[in-house]
């Protein structure tokens, strides 16, 4: 079987997104209300760039643990600025390996003329079968919380 791509293996192509005046607030709300890792920034004002990303583990080591007000910080203060990018083509193994390498989770997927096209997470890289049993967990936790 021939190894997939990180656009093929995605189980969510939407692309979750905020612009540069957005508060951690608005980007904690927004990923919550998508059960999504990340949050990418655009600048709204030009041609659309990708300016940056918001992850979860930002989330915990540059707002909460430094004891900053979510409301009032801007996802610009402590986003990573020009992620690395990986194009459509890559093969799962080769986007996992630089994850790895370079420590971080999340990989925009952008194609040659700059567009982005989705977020590669490292849950994408989980076999259709793990990825199913995390949902079956996920399932049972809510229901074991609902029965009390």
């Amino acid at each position: 079987m021939p190894e997939r791509t990180i656009l093929q293996s995605m189980s969510q192509r939407h692309v979750l997104s905020l612009g540069p005046s957005a508060s951690v607030h608005d980007a904690a709300c927004a990923m919550t209300r998508a059960n999504c890792g990340s949050v990418l920034i655009i600048d709204n004002a030009g041609a659309g760039a990708m300016l940056g990303i918001l992850t979860e583990r930002d989330l915990m080591t540059r707002v909460l643990a430094k004891g900053l007000n979510p409301t009032t910080t801007l996802v610009t203060q402590v986003m990573t600025r020009n992620p690395q990018c990986a194009s459509p083509e890559m093969k799962v193994a080769d986007a996992v390996l630089v994850m790895i390498e370079r420590g971080f989770r999340h990989l925009p997927i952008v194609d040659a003329g700059g567009r982005v096209l989705g977020v590669f997470s490292a849950r994408d890289a989980l076999p259709r079968e793990l990825d199913t049993a995390v949902d079956l967990a996920e399932f049972n936790e809510q229901v074991n919380d609902a029965l009390g």
